[in-house]
């Protein structure tokens, strides 16, 4: 298998370095059987944030996606879900998504929480491994990457993998216009 090349970044099979993955996410590639197309590679964690990312490593701003985690109530429940988008975008927090979760109003996720119940750093969470009763919204246009870059769940690497494998991702639901 030809290891997929972006910019500066190249890597390896993911599953060959769970030392740059965070732990929800070596569990979920090991039991996912596209794991094996998903490649990790190492960064300066200092650059983990696409804006720096693009730049430093020759990337198109069109291959990078970012996720963010959303919150809202309806009838004392909590609804939430990680929200997948074209990181040239931004997630439709306001009307899309709060209609998709069904609650009166959505909003962020604050970051100690985000980062607690994902097991994952803060700008480093990924789609890969997010915990169990969260709803996974992709953005449809992904499909159309070839090989898009991913946090890993930690600062210091990305996933590279491609946009229907992204759109596969257990519990994944596309979702037109997510991003805008």
């Amino acid at each position: 298998m030809a290891l997929p090349q972006l910019g500066s970044l190249a890597g390896v099979p993911a599953l060959d370095r769970p030392d740059l993955l965070a732990p929800p996410v070596v569990e979920v590639l090991r039991g996912w059987p596209g794991a094996a197309r998903v490649i990790v590679v190492e960064i300066d964690p200092g650059l983990a944030d696409t804006a720096a990312l693009v730049e430093a490593y020759d990337l198109p701003l069109s291959v990078s996606a970012n996720c963010v985690v959303v919150s809202g109530r309806r009838a004392g429940e909590e609804r939430v879900a990680g929200c997948v988008v074209p990181a040239d975008t931004r997630a439709d927090v306001n009307n899309l998504v709060r209609r998709l979760l069904d609650v009166r109003k959505a909003t962020f996720l604050p970051v100690e929480r985000a980062v607690e119940e994902t097991g994952m750093e803060y700008g480093g969470i990924t789609p890969v491994g997010l915990p169990a009763g969260w709803r996974l919204l992709v953005d449809a246009s992904l499909r159309n990457v070839e090989v898009a870059v991913i946090g890993s769940g930690v600062r210091r690497s990305k996933l590279l993998l491609s946009g229907a494998d992204l759109l596969d991702l257990p519990g994944a639901e596309t979702v037109e216009a997510l991003g805008t």
